[in-house]
């Protein structure tokens, strides 16, 4: 099951209204996890 935040975060990224650095403040701010960050983006959470 995904965080609360997850699809509007995916929407937001797929879209391009949000770059990977917004993704990676909504994982400080605890809406979505690290891993969901790396589903979204494909990159890990350091940039890998």
């Amino acid at each position: 099951m995904y965080s609360k935040h997850f699809v509007e975060v995916k929407k937001f990224f797929d879209a391009g209204v949000w770059n990977e650095d917004k993704v990676r403040e909504a994982v400080a701010k605890n809406w979505i996890t690290a891993a969901e960050f790396q589903a979204i983006t494909g990159k890990g959470i350091i940039g890998e």
